[in-house]
């Protein structure tokens, strides 16, 4: 695995070979396409090595940014739970049973009490049947202003519970990741411009600070319309912070060890999702939660001294000292022996002018821009519509969260292993067609509580086959589109997952409704996706018709906006 031998080439690059990298387009633009470059390298790659153990290093390293991303995207499920809650009790009438309490009040729906009753008078020596009588023939039914919250729970102190968003504002708990995903979405669009322009290693770790002290700030936030901000620009560098170290962590390296690489980075993700789960069983805590998940980003924020900036971005800003001193030390950690007289060449910049009506301007390009907007709206609105919507599948949200995430480690070590085998495209449109399945049979087992164990398992079906086909997406959007107009297609393609995420907190509210609708609308849509699906062409089709002779890359990218 690790590239340990001497460069295949001892001496400087011929004019032939500097001619040829000059011709390649900018390195660091997102989305270049690995299946026609697999094999392919270049001198950085063959003077420290193609994978060796500091590519190892790094790509192990760069990883571990995801997993504050995912604590933060997650946290939700467990500070914003539903927790049973009735209108407060008068100071007379502490003592009496909840139950009984609601009965005498006329709050059964939680909302409303009646008024104008003297309650101290009700307190002593009269029955509830007495009291209750009493009470709906004076009494005014009016909207509670405050309410009590079971505390006998496994649920613990939310910021629901603790800003009263019941009744008529429970709508602002989905505002509040409303306004996180919204952050996300617009970081999503400006984050890949950002990295290109200061920098994949500036953009990572000013962005990691950032992210560092808006979580940490919500640990002390004393206000809902703070909250609301600090959510908001929390999800806006959230998602630069995973954008820009899947950049640095492909660019480290070249070939086919960049569809390894920029994969790697998900495997903390389902890890992630599991140690939330068992953080928030253990705090039942909104706030001790928050700091929990807030403060690791305060270890890796030290990984300035350790991570260098991308060899080649700067290569291509011209910046050969810089990366003369990366090469040294990253051959040197690999064991290798570097040519005394090995010569570097900046790339030259291509100008592109290209826009959005470019996607749109042959039939070929008409085709997959509209399948793959189309498809990534449906893979966000059913992935996150899984995992942010695990409180209202019933069971234990602790443990069904934890298997969520369990799940997903084999699910991506699957599509990692066949896609290099098989075809992408049937294998896509399967994961798709096999999560809608899953979704419908979880759908005809909705409020069946004797076998809610048979719903679960039907769920985490599905939560393994879309986390598959969540690996395979990205990839394939790269492969399909011509690298001269990739980085639009995948912004494109990032607007819609955007409005999929900003989508995404309300679909609970289906239940609401009706207890299926939740489970028949991501059924609806994975089937959907599959289908679009098969108007894609094969990426091996695609290679032989519009092969651009264009150098391997970043596939990776295209996923930035949605790993948070």
């Amino acid at each position: 695995m690790h590239n340990t031998g001497k460069p295949t080439t001892a001496s400087p690059p011929t004019a032939q070979q500097q001619q040829q990298q000059q011709a390649r387009p900018q390195s660091p633009s997102p989305g270049r396409n690995p299946a026609e470059d697999e094999d392919e390298t270049d001198v950085i790659g063959d003077l420290m090595g193609h994978y060796g153990k500091w590519q190892l290093l790094m790509t192990v390293l760069l990883s571990l940014f995801q997993v504050p991303n995912t604590f933060h995207i997650s946290s939700s499920v467990y500070q914003a739970a539903n927790k049973d809650f009735w209108c407060q009790r008068p100071l007379e009438l502490q003592q009496m049973p909840v139950d009984e309490w609601r009965n005498l009040s006329g709050s059964n729906d939680n909302c409303h009490r009646w008024e104008g009753i003297g309650w101290s008078s009700l307190a002593n020596d009269t029955t509830l049947q007495e009291a209750t009588e009493v009470v709906a023939s004076v009494g005014n039914l009016v909207a509670c202003e405050s309410w009590e919250y079971e505390t006998h729970d496994n649920v613990g102190n939310t910021w629901t519970s603790e800003w009263d968003l019941v009744c008529d504002k429970e709508h602002l708990k989905n505002v509040a990741e409303m306004f996180f995903l919204l952050g996300v979405a617009t970081g999503g669009i400006i984050s890949g411009y950002l990295s290109d322009k200061f920098g994949r290693k500036t953009m990572l770790f000013i962005s990691a600070i950032l992210q560092t002290i808006f979580g940490l700030c919500l640990y002390f936030c004393s206000s809902f319309e703070l909250y609301l901000t600090l959510r908001a620009l929390l999800g806006l560098v959230s998602v630069s912070v995973t954008y820009s170290a899947l950049i640095l962590a492909i660019e480290y390296v070249d070939g086919k060890w960049r569809t390894i690489a920029g994969m790697y980075n998900l495997f903390p993700l389902p890890i992630s999702y599991m140690i939330i789960s068992g953080l928030a069983y253990l705090t039942q805590d909104y706030q001790a939660l928050q700091l929990c998940i807030g403060l690791p980003g305060i270890f890796l924020c030290f990984l300035w001294f350790v991570v260098p900036e991308s060899p080649r971005w700067l290569l291509v800003k011209g910046r050969v000292d810089e990366v003369r001193r990366i090469i040294e030390a990253a051959a040197k950690f690999n064991g290798r022996q570097l040519p005394v007289d090995y010569q570097l060449t900046p790339p030259t910049q291509e100008s592109s002018s290209q826009n959005i009506t470019h996607l749109f301007r042959s039939s070929y390009l008409r085709r997959i821009t509209i399948c793959f907007l189309c498809i990534w709206f449906t893979m966000n609105l059913v992935y996150y519509g899984i995992i942010l919507n695990m409180s209202s599948f019933g069971g234990n949200v602790y443990l069904n969260s934890a298997l969520a995430g369990l799940v997903e480690i084999p699910a991506i070590a699957v599509a990692m292993y066949i896609i290099t085998k098989v075809g992408k495209k049937w294998l896509f449109c399967a994961t798709l067609f096999c999560a809608g399945v899953a979704c419908f049979c979880a759908t005809i087992t909705e409020g069946r509580e004797d076998i809610l164990w048979l719903k679960i398992t039907f769920l985490m079906m599905g939560k393994f086959t879309i986390s598959a086909g969540n690996t395979i997406m990205p990839v394939y959007t790269a492969e399909l589109y011509p690298t001269a107009i990739r980085n639009v297609g995948v912004g494109a393609c990032n607007v819609a997952a955007g409005l999929a995420l900003i989508l995404t907190p309300y679909i609970s509210l289906l239940n609401k409704i009706e207890g299926h609708l939740l489970m028949a609308l991501l059924t609806a849509w994975s089937i959907f996706g599959g289908f679009v699906v098969l108007f894609l062409p094969a990426t091996a089709v695609r290679r032989n018709a519009a092969n651009s002779g264009s150098g391997g890359g970043n596939q990776n990218a295209a996923s930035a906006a949605k790993q948070v």
